[in-house]
């Protein structure tokens, strides 16, 4: 005590006592401040004021906790610290606590798509981590497109990829992902929820959660043999912890085609014919003779206006989730259904369910999916194969009625006597004939995954996806005309049904480490896979009118079946490292090993390299430059789009020969196939730059690739010394390179009451055939592929003029019976003489680029969007205009009405020769036009119901068009087309130009609701 006076004593003064005692004070404070409090509140979204279960509260820099699902949470912090909320498609948001113990918030919806996690193959990343060219479609803009097929969903929605469609319900659709890198399969492989498809079509488009497409060889080299064509990811929606969804969307649509050929009517057919018929020196036809007792003056059928109704779209969508942290679910049912706007049953109806669970016990995860698809499909019958009943409805003459009740059928149909033309009655061919087909399909798949250490899992998954399938075609007997009599001895039942079924078994190790500022995710895999078919084909032939259409009442029966088996191995490894959020590098390899080759070459090894870096994260940008990436990747992958067997020759062993009248038994080989066939492989190369601008609200990627085939298969001659001349074998002898560039732009503003955004993207691609076998030319319809040009350009004669006098024919090149009024062919190369020889090049059939806009904007309770999308830079070569100009004894253009008489000499159109003597109607410039176009492929306005009930959380309807209208310069239906009867995906690239009889796309109006509960 003494002490501690003797030390007041020295202070002199209170002054030090005072400072002592201040020092004490801002300790205890700090010992105050430091201690922690207890704060909880409630996590909503701002846009519909519902809880947010999982969303993530984390202390800035420290630890953090989720919301239950309720949206509720509790958390101890320090008073001064700072609360960050986050939740996956919601801005994130920072609270300074302030001593709060209660803090409540509501999130915004997140228009900045970068932090969005992608599925990649096998794994997944942030959108703004990734190395590798990968498309994310906005699913939301995709869906407004009414299809029942996922691929007619991309359309323009993602740089780079193409697609083909048609007006037919259930149609196929052809689709394209930079371009074309084989000459048989360019379908890009479907994965979805891990199951890999190669048709999406029965999958329900109202299921899907997200979509990215793989687009080069750095991303899909993880799926070897099958990644050459791309890859398309899909996720069907998840449950989510929280309360009871339910959601119900129900629209009805209709249908019509707007757009019409201009054919002529009686007086402008029987005008052209019997000009035809008086050019040949014969007399008129009967029909088409006003003097003639048997002139039909009283029949004039527009076979279009007869033909086309208004069709009729349903599509009803039932979905429920929800869950506990523990334990997910959704299940999703939808009814789809597309009546035809033709005068026939050809309709298309489905019928789909999912079912997805998965859940967490410690350690353990768990997942498993459950679908089933039943679908009917009532398909056009074709009189030919290839033929199109599009190209039989233009062509039936107008003095054929619909009806007629004194023919066997009811139906109409033309006279040999009185008409003489070969004309079918459309209407009644597909209504008498039936061609119907069923699909059953059901997909699964189980996956567990156990975490043995911290950051290492490991994943067992077996998936199977079995279809069963029916097709029965009935021709009954009837009676459509002098040419399509079928006999009873002709009537006919084909049955054709059987299964495929694939099978993998997935075995997969997953490491995860973070050390420091390096993040290291990696994983191998043993993939194995088993791929059955069996087919079974019935035919019955011999019917009387009226009796049942079963195999037993046939006269003669038949029968066969065919099966097969397919089997794959596989290894796959993956690496993924970042430092630091700025440098990443991803490596990828796979090997396959598969059954459809000879053994010992039946092994192909795929892999890539990528690497990207955020540039903005070592360089300083302006406030308003947000982001900036490099990244670039190089890659192999592969195609086996071939069918089993298709090495090995099949022989006859029951082939005996005759030596001086004895009977030798004998084996003779009855194809010829290439031991050493094998796989395509696709390497790429690939770099882009991304930027975000304006705190990410401007996002702008620009890309260049380069795509290069080789050993891609291709028919070829085989040479004459096998003994089979004319016959093509199937072998690797081509090479083919897409280069070009990607950009895509997008802007989204969503901060103000008028919230609006807009995307676009545009697609420049060059194609080059490199290398061809002996240097042979592919010739397929109206196209040729060579070396040095791009695949499948219009090859065929070119138009000088029309021949005006005999002085000029005979200064002309030789073409063996021109007479004035023909058409004149240039003589290409100068021997003088119209031949083969002298088709030229008449244009690439390749857009030389493809670009879609995205708008959508929305105002308190009403949303709007439109959608554009076209392509440019090919020509199309018109052979329905080409079938409508042939001047013959089937219905015409109206363009021939102008046809050249000594009297009309100034025009393009030649005299009419049914003939065709000159053969003015040969593959020539005549039917080339520009496929170029602009379409409003989507446009929608909505209305978001207020409502006072706690039940409905949201209710909306809505109106949307469909293929409003298209600026083109094509004439006909649509220049955004797919040749019909294309069963081999591959005459896509070989013939893609030629449009013949394509089914045209309707324009669509469709009023619809979405309830959410």
């Amino acid at each position: 005590m003494m002490n501690f006076t003797r030390l007041l004593k020295s202070a002199g003064d209170w002054s030090v006592l005072r400072s002592v005692f201040f020092v004490l004070f801002l300790l205890g404070a700090g010992a105050v401040s430091a201690q922690e409090i207890k704060i909880s509140g409630t996590v909503l979204a701002k846009d519909n004021n519902m809880p947010l279960p999982m969303a993530n509260v984390v202390v800035k820099g420290g630890k953090g906790v989720s919301t239950d699902i309720d949206g509720k949470y509790e958390i101890s912090a320090k008073s001064t610290d700072v609360l960050v909320f986050s939740y996956i498609g919601y801005q994130e948001i920072e609270e300074p606590i302030n001593g709060r113990t209660s803090i409540d918030v509501s999130l915004n919806p997140d228009a900045n798509t970068l932090n969005d996690v992608i599925v990649v193959g096998y794994t997944t990343a942030r959108k703004q981590d990734l190395t590798g060219a990968v498309g994310v479609v906005d699913v939301a803009n995709s869906k407004k497109t009414i299809t029942y097929d996922v691929a007619k969903m991309l359309q323009g929605q993602v740089a780079g990829v193409t697609v083909q469609s048609s007006g037919e319900p259930g149609g196929f659709v052809n689709i394209q992902i930079r371009g074309a890198s084989s000459f048989t399969n360019n379908n890009p492989v479907y994965v979805v929820d891990g199951i890999i498809l190669d048709a999406p079509f029965d999958l329900a488009p109202s299921d899907i959660e997200s979509m990215s497409i793989l687009k080069d060889a750095s991303a899909t080299a993880i799926y070897g043999v099958r990644g050459a064509a791309g890859v398309v990811l899909i996720t069907t929606k998840k449950g989510k912890a929280g309360k009871l969804k339910v959601s119900v969307n129900s629209l009805v649509g209709f249908q019509n085609v707007t757009r019409k050929w201009d054919v002529t009517d009686r007086e402008g057919y029987q005008k052209i014919t019997n000009a035809a018929v008086a050019n040949n020196n014969e007399g008129l036809i009967p029909g088409n003779d006003p003097s003639s007792p048997s002139y039909i003056s009283d029949v004039d059928t527009n076979w279009q206006d007869e033909a086309f109704r208004t069709g009729r779209i349903e599509n009803q969508q039932f979905n429920v989730s929800g869950g506990s942290e523990s334990a997910t679910f959704s299940m999703n049912i939808d009814h789809y259904k597309n009546s035809s706007y033709f005068n026939t049953p050809q309709d298309y109806e489905r019928y789909s369910t999912n079912l997805n669970v998965t859940g967490k016990l410690g350690r353990f995860k768990y997942g498993a999916k459950v679908a089933y698809t039943q679908s009917n499909k009532n398909s056009f019958y074709e009189y030919l194969v290839g033929g199109s009943p599009i190209i039989h409805l233009l062509q039936a003459i107008p003095t054929m009625p619909v009806y007629d009740p004194n023919r066997l059928g009811g139906y109409g149909g033309a006279d040999n006597a009185t008409q003489r033309a070969i004309t079918l009655n459309v209407i009644g061919f597909n209504n008498l004939n039936k061609q119907v087909g069923d699909r059953d399909r059901f997909v699964a798949n189980a996956w567990g995954e156990y975490e043995i250490i911290k950051g290492l899992r490991y994943t067992f998954r077996v998936s199977a996806d079995h279809l069963s399938y029916g097709n029965r075609t009935f021709v009954p007997p009837s009676d459509l005309g002098w040419y399509y009599i079928t006999t009873n001895d002709e009537a006919s039942l084909d049955v054709d049904n059987g299964t495929v079924q694939r099978t993998i078994v997935d075995n997969m190790l997953n490491y995860d480490i973070t050390l420091d500022k390096h993040k290291v995710a990696a994983f191998v895999g043993l993939v194995n896979e088993r791929n059955d078919s069996y087919r079974h084909y019935s035919r019955g032939v011999g019917f009387v009118p009226g009796e049942i259409a079963q195999l037993q009442y046939a006269d003669s029966q038949s029968a066969g079946e065919y099966e097969t088996v397919e089997t794959r191995k596989s290894f796959v490894a993956h690496l993924d490292y970042s430092y630091d959020d700025r440098y990443f590098l991803t490596g990828n390899f796979r090997q396959d090993r598969t059954s459809l080759f000879r053994e010992d070459i039946n092994t192909g090894n795929f892999y890539s390299v990528s690497g990207a870096w955020k540039i903005n994260n070592d360089v300083k940008l302006p406030d308003w430059w947000d982001g900036l990436k490099l990244r670039a990747g190089y890659g192999t992958a592969g195609n086996n789009a071939i069918s089993v067997y298709k090495f090995s020759p099949t022989v006859n062993a029951f082939s005996s020969y005759d030596f001086n009248n004895v009977l030798a038994p004998g084996t003779a080989t009855q194809s010829i196939l290439d031991p050493d066939i094998s796989w395509e492989t696709t390497n790429t190369v690939n770099a882009a730059l991304e930027m975000g601008f304006f705190k990410n609200k401007l996002q702008v990627t620009a890309e260049y690739f380069v795509k290069t085939s080789d050993d891609i298969l291709i028919d070829l001659p085989l040479p004459s010394s096998t003994g089979s001349l004319g016959n093509l074998i199937t072998t690797n002898g081509a090479k083919m390179r897409n280069k070009g560039w990607e950009f895509t732009a997008g802007w989204q503003d969503r901060d103000n009451a008028f919230k609006w955004g807009v995307s676009g993207n545009v697609s420049l691609i060059d194609n080059e055939v490199l290398a061809i076998k002996d240097n042979y030319p592919v010739s397929l319809g109206v196209s040729r592929t060579e070396v040095g040009r791009s695949a499948g350009e219009i090859y065929a004669w070119e138009v000088e003029g029309i021949f005006q006098s005999q002085e000029e024919i005979n200064q002309h090149a030789v073409q063996p019976n021109a007479v004035p009024g023909d058409i004149k062919f240039r003589d290409v190369n100068g021997d003088g003489q119209i031949t083969d020889n002298d088709r030229t090049f008449q244009g690439r059939t390749i857009p030389k680029y493809t670009y879609g806009v995205n708008f959508n904007a929305d105002w308190k309770n009403i949303d709007f969007s439109f959608f554009f999308q076209g392509s440019g830079g090919n020509k199309i070569y018109n052979g329905t205009y080409n079938a409508l100009m042939i001047e013959g004894l089937v219905n015409h253009h109206t363009d021939a009405l102008n046809f050249w008489t000594p009297e009309n000499t100034d025009t393009n159109v030649p005299r009419p020769d049914y003939l065709e003597k000159n053969q003015n109607a040969r593959t020539s410039s005549r039917f080339i036009q520009s496929g170029n176009y602009l379409k409003l492929q989507n446009i929608e306005l909505g209305y978001t119901l207020p409502l006072l009930t706690k039940v409905i959380e949201k209710a909306r309807v809505y109106v949307s068009g469909q293929n409003m209208f298209v600026i083109t310069k094509f004439k006909g239906y649509d220049p955004d087309f797919r040749q019909p009867n294309s069963t081999n995906p591959g005459q896509a690239v070989l013939n893609r130009g030629f449009e013949y009889g394509s089914f045209p796309n309707p324009r669509t109006i469709v009023f619809g609701v979405n309830l959410n509960f």
